[in-house]
């Protein structure tokens, strides 16, 4: 069982993402923004994150740039959820570090097939 951080300050996507993660049989926590997931991955064990972009105190494109600055999370898979990105957008978001992208609204399937892959090692692509 693995445990999996969201960093989501929507309620509606929050909850559908922790009863995704929770119906794999994972352990979710949950943070209502960039820079209190920054400090939970600090202080706690996590196995992977998800994250939104568009976030109060910081954004998760300023959470990757952090995070992937860090040694002990270079190899943290990182997928993107987020409904307010372009094609650019998402490509740099990869170049920064982030693992995945996955489009809001979330869809169960492809975000279980996320999960699984991340979590077994197998190319998160």
């Amino acid at each position: 069982m693995a445990r999996i951080l969201i960093a989501e300050d929507d309620r509606i996507s929050q909850k559908l993402a922790v009863r995704i993660v929770e119906e794999l049989g994972h352990t979710a926590l949950v943070s209502p923004h960039g820079k209190h997931a920054y400090e939970t991955l600090m202080n706690n064990d996590v196995d992977m994150l998800l994250t939104d972009i568009m976030m109060p105190e910081m954004d998760g494109q300023q959470l990757i740039k952090t995070l992937r600055g860090d040694q002990k999370f270079a190899d943290l898979p990182i997928v993107i959820m987020s409904a307010v990105v372009g094609i650019n957008d998402i490509s740099n978001l990869l170049k920064l570090g982030a693992t995945l992208f996955l489009a809001k609204p979330l869809n169960r399937e492809e975000l279980q097939s996320y999960i699984s892959r991340c979590l077994a090692g197998k190319a998160c692509s």
